[in-house]
């Protein structure tokens, strides 16, 4: 098995158990963590 076969055969399952909602949470909680490191490293550069 491939480490893309395992990634895509983890991710079916975590769908499977959490459902599409879970995925959803994940991402807003990754892009809110995205703006505050861009937001922390824009004080910085001044």
């Amino acid at each position: 098995m491939t480490v893309g076969e395992a990634g895509r055969k983890g991710g079916k399952s975590t769908l499977k158990k959490y459902g599409p909602a879970f995925y959803e949470q994940i991402g807003k909680k990754g892009g809110q963590k995205v703006k505050k490191l861009i937001e922390q490293g824009k004080r910085a550069a001044k």
